[in-house]
This record gives C-alpha cells, sequence and structure tokens, in this order.
C-alpha cells in the first residue's frame, strides 16, 4: 500500500506540473462540504491512504503533508507510515496552519492549486488571504485526480424516497415556505441548498448514496413558484416524480445546476451558506446577480427538532435501548467462555439493532477498542486488525442507529474483570463530566463554549483533559454530526436553543492503556424563567446503563450520585416492559441503586 500511495502522489505531481502550479490543495470534502461523502469524491483518502473523516492534504513538489484532529493522530500516524505523508497535529501550539506551512517550502509568488468545488466560500476566502500574506496565491485547476484515478468510483444511482409524513410531520411544502420566510426577512427571494442534509430535510427525501448518512447527492433552489430539486432522475420512480411535481417541485438533472445558476435573472437575489456552499457555485452565479450570504434556513430550522420529532426520537431511544441491552447481556454471557474479537462485536451491535423496528442501518461504523485500543478515539477495527476478547480489560464501544424516527449515537465503556483503582478513579472523573453537563443550567442566548467546562473542569482538576469537542449536533434520521451549535472549548456563536439534540460525551485517553468515554444524547429545553431571565436545561433521552463495576462511589458527589441512581430507574422503568425475562434480569442488576 505504502508503494501504491507514493506512486499516486507521483502521478499527482505531474498534473501538478503540467497545471503550472507548485503545490495541490486537498479539503478532503466534496462539492457538498460532506464530512461523509461517496467514493468517487474520498480524494484524500486515494492520495494518503488516510481514511479519516477530518482532515486535509497538501502536497508540493517535493513534500507532502496531513492535518488532522486528535481524534484520529493515532491512526493518521499508522495509516501514513512510510509514505512520506508529514503528519500536522491540529491545535497543538507547534504544529503551523497549512499556509504557513506552504509558504516555508514554496518561494515567493509560488501557485498552489486546488479544486474550488471541494472548497467552501468561507474556505476559499479565508485561504487565498492567508496564502497572500505568505506570498502565494490560489487557482482552481479542477480535479487533477480525474487524470491519475484508474477505475475511479462513479457517482451512486441508489433511488430516492420520501421520509413520511408520519415521521416528518411537517410537509415539505411547509418547510420551502418556511425557508422563503426566513431568505426574504433576510432581504433575499432565492435560496440555494446544498449541503445533502439541508437538501433531504427541506424536501422529506431521503436516499443511500453516502454509507451510514440517508442522503443522496442533489442540490435545491428555492423560489417563489419555482422549486427546483437538481438530481439524477433515475434516481427517482415516476410515483414520486408526480408528487413533487404536485407539490410545485421541478426536477432538473445534477449537472445542470451550474448552467442553471449562470441563467439567473438580475432581479433574483440568492441566500446561500459560505459555510455549507462551495466555491465554484458562487463563481457560477452572474455578477449582475445579488448574494446574500448567511447561515442556512434549513441548518437552522433542522436544528430545532419539533415536539413531533422529540416524541419520535423518545420511542427510537427506547429501541436503541433495548438493542443495547440485549448486546451488553450478550456480551456478559459470551466473553470469557466463546472466542471473541473486537470485529464479532461491531457486527453484533448492528445484528441487535436490525432486530428493532424501523431499524434503517448504522448511523456510523461501530467503534470497538479493548484496552490500548479503546484510546484510539475513532478506531475503524476490521476483522483483520481485530483484538481477541477476553473475561478482562476496559472495553469502550462507540455505535449508533438509523431509525425512521430518529438518529442514535451512544458510547459505553464497560469492563470486563476486575478494574483497578486507577480506572476506576478515571472513570468516574469522566462520569462527572458527563453528569455535570446533563444537569447544567442556563440562560438563553449560551454558545456551547460556555457549557463545555461542566464536562471537562473535574478532569481539569487533576491534570487531565480530551482532545475532542464534548457535544455535536445529531439530525432526525439524517446524519449523526449535524451543526451549526456544538459543545466544545472552540467558540461557536451558534447559541444553544430548546429543540437542539446534542451529544454529551466526555473522555480520557491513556495511550497504549486504555480509553473512556461515556456517551448520551441530550435535547435542549425550556428550564424556568427567572427575574434573571430565561432560563434553558438538558433532558438526556439515552436509555442504557453505565458500569456501575467502574464507578468510584467516594468521588461522587451526593447530588452527582442522586442523578445517577435516577438515570437508572428512569432507564429500568422504560426499557423493562420491552426485554425478555432474562435480559430483564440482567438489565436490574445493571441499574441496581448505588
Amino acid at each position: 500500500m505504502v508503494e501504491t500511495i507514493q506512486n499516486r502522489i507521483k502521478g499527482l505531481r505531474d498534473e501538478m506540473k503540467k497545471a503550472g502550479v507548485q503545490a495541490w490543495y486537498i479539503s478532503g470534502t466534496d462539492p457538498h462540504q460532506s464530512e461523509y461523502m461517496p467514493e468517487h469524491w474520498q480524494a484524500r483518502s486515494f492520495i494518503s491512504g488516510f481514511t479519516g473523516s477530518a482532515g486535509l492534504l497538501v502536497v508540493t513538489l517535493d513534500r507532502a503533508a496531513l492535518w488532522t484532529d486528535s481524534r484520529y493522530f493515532l491512526q493518521a500516524g499508522e495509516q501514513l507510515a512510510g509514505t512520506g505523508i508529514q503528519l500536522m497535529k491540529q491545535r497543538m501550539p507547534e504544529t503551523p496552519e497549512p499556509a504557513v506551512w506552504l509558504g516555508s517550502q514554496l518561494e515567493a509568488g509560488a501557485k498552489v492549486g486546488t479544486d474550488l468545488s471541494c472548497l467552501s466560500v468561507a474556505q476559499s476566502k479565508k485561504l487565498q488571504a492567508d496564502l497572500a500574506a505568505a506570498g502565494l496565491s490560489l487557482c482552481d485547476t479542477g480535479d487533477l485526480l480525474q487524470h491519475i484515478w484508474e477505475n475511479r468510483p462513479v457517482l451512486p444511482v441508489n433511488p430516492v424516497f420520501e421520509h413520511q409524513l408520519k415521521y416528518s410531520g411537517k410537509r415539505r411544502t411547509d418547510k420551502l415556505k418556511e425557508i422563503l420566510q426566513f431568505a426574504e426577512v433576510n432581504g433575499a427571494n432565492a435560496t440555494l441548498l446544498t449541503a445533502l442534509d439541508d437538501l433531504a430535510w427541506a424536501f422529506n427525501l431521503r436516499g443511500t448514496d453516502v454509507e451510514y448518512n440517508p442522503v443522496f447527492v442533489g442540490f435545491g433552489f428555492v423560489a417563489e413558484g419555482k422549486h427546483t430539486l437538481f438530481v439524477d432522475q433515475q434516481k427517482i420512480n415516476q410515483e414520486l416524480k408526480d408528487q413533487l411535481q404536485e407539490d410545485g417541485i421541478a426536477i432538473q438533472d445534477y449537472e445542470s445546476f451550474y448552467s442553471f445558476l449562470k441563467e439567473l435573472d438580475e432581479d433574483c437575489v440568492v441566500m446561500l451558506d459560505p459555510a455549507r456552499t462551495n466555491a465554484a457555485v458562487q463563481a457560477a452565479i452572474p455578477d449582475k446577480v445579488k448574494v446574500i450570504e448567511q447561515t442556512s434556513a434549513a441548518t437552522l430550522l433542522k436544528a430545532q427538532k419539533t415536539t413531533f420529532e422529540i416524541i419520535h426520537i423518545r420511542e427510537t431511544m427506547k429501541k436503541d435501548g433495548v438493542a443495547m441491552v440485549n448486546f451488553l447481556y450478550w456480551l456478559n454471557q459470551t466473553a470469557g467462555k466463546e472466542p471473541l474479537t473486537e470485529f464479532d462485536l461491531v457486527e453484533k451491535l448492528e445484528y441487535f439493532r436490525a432486530q428493532q423496528e424501523e431499524f434503517q442501518g448504522n448511523s456510523f461504523y461501530s467503534i470497538v477498542g479493548l484496552n490500548g485500543n479503546g484510546a484510539i478515539v475513532h478506531r475503524s477495527v476490521t476483522r483483520e486488525s481485530a483484538a481477541s476478547i477476553g473475561d478482562e480489560g476496559m472495553l469502550l464501544f462507540d455505535s449508533g442507529g438509523q431509525y425512521l424516527g430518529g438518529t442514535t449515537d451512544i458510547t459505553r465503556t464497560i469492563t470486563l474483570g476486575e478494574p483497578t483503582a486507577k480506572q476506576k478513579r478515571d472513570f468516574t472523573l469522566v462520569l462527572k463530566g458527563m453528569i455535570g453537563l446533563s444537569q447544567a443550567k442556563f440562560p438563553a442566548g449560551t454558545v456551547g463554549a460556555n457549557l463545555d467546562v461542566h464536562a471537562r473542569m473535574h478532569l481539569w482538576k487533576n491534570g487531565l483533559n480530551y482532545g475532542h469537542g464534548t457535544g455535536h449536533g445529531i439530525g432526525y434520521f439524517l446524519n449523526v454530526h449535524e451543526g451549526p451549535m456544538s459543545i466544545r472549548q472552540e467558540y461557536n456563536e451558534q447559541t444553544i436553543k430548546p429543540g437542539m439534540v446534542i451529544s454529551n460525551e466526555p473522555g480520557l485517553y491513556r495511550e497504549g492503556e486504555y480509553g473512556i468515554r461515556i456517551e448520551n444524547v441530550i435535547v435542549c429545553a425550556e428550564s424556568e424563567e427567572t427575574g434573571f431571565g430565561r432560563f434553558l436545561e438538558f433532558e438526556t433521552l439515552t436509555l442504557c446503563p453505565i458500569d456501575l463495576k467502574l464507578v468510584e462511589k467516594q468521588l461522587l458527589s451526593q447530588d452527582e450520585l442522586d442523578w445517577l441512581n435516577s438515570y437508572h430507574e428512569k432507564v429500568y422503568k422504560r426499557l423493562e416492559p420491552l426485554l425478555e425475562d432474562e435480559q430483564r434480569v440482567f438489565l436490574k442488576e445493571q441499574t441496581r441503586k448505588l
């Protein structure tokens, strides 16, 4: 594989020379700014061999470097070994920004090429400014890989299907009307939908073009009397076409989107999201057309789940909870008694979820790590790399499901034998952080960075920390990672609002020893109105026991202990009627009062 990667880099450098650029910048995304994407657009993985979901790659005529975050430091180090590609650890003080690094590698006046269709409007502006400060320039080369990527996967042609009203709760015509109203308030009369999850949500459609994400490749144009869906038309059957047309939606070929934009009238005022729209889209809009840059209305609207959706999510969490209890019971009966590997657990997690009604597949590839493997935050285990599992050690598993009534994401860390005092202490410190965020009460208008400290302060007091964020938004039968909100140390101007469904997942990772992460899904809700304003709080939605064998009771305050006992009481009460007798007895023990 190393030789293959080196040959691909050589081929890319040949194309760079033909294009007259001294470096090529690979953003690591697609024309829809997706985190996960069809294989056709997985350029970073093709050139570098790195398969993580986040990172950017820069190749010069004699050097190459890949930037990724702490979730992937260990994985990237392994996958880049021997390729000649330098690992750049993001958010570390010694790591230079890509433009700074390029400035140190290239002569003044050098050109940095990129495929602008895979760079957002905001990224393009920033990169141009950063390169200019380093004495370099950015130019659009288009996709240089088309000449060297043999047998490149084609774009998928999987069917698009309706997300029925009994699950969506709101007609597509009403959603499109809301999007138009948002545009009008901001001075526009048309909106572009370019992110795949925005598109799926707005049109009440789903697909299977991207593994684990129920979306389809397409674009959308929303304007009074002129809603248009740009999609490979063979994906839509006649019945759905008729329904869309009845709802006032025209259908055009996916490839015609850019030419459609070029023909826009000068009386059109277009709103686009600079963070979710690629720079080639903006470049296709004529100068005579006014463009307003604003966070996508679909992004903002779908982030705040409706009461109808939250009711469905609660029911979905019961289904997922039953699957998890069945899995934990199976693991308890099997580990140390039958041959077992980490990969077996990946398969079993999906097996138990598949037994639940409305299950549509995993929401991401399950992360399973025993002992030191658990410290690889986003480990992607294979049958070949899987470690054997016995009756001792710390085991971390992070998994989730896609259901017609919601998307789930849960992490549990358990001990297979008797834990050490150190393991119990570390686990309990992480648990205190998870409880702290679960119990947070805060004034309306609070941003995620101000809440992040609830999850970290007990770790910080003991000189400990974790490198990833604490919480990401979660879609409704959509992407498991959904913006625009987040709970992490880095500032995000989006405030946490009622209806936002977010993960709560502090962790701790000791390289070579073990990893700990405890993750529940929470939803922001109204708390109370006081003389000091309106306050919000969180409701925990996930239903699954937390391993009490790892809890050091003396480290918990009475308030924290009460929360844990109350949570376990709720888990048992809601799941007990849905379980078989043996699993019910097992759950009763797992949720015993501490």
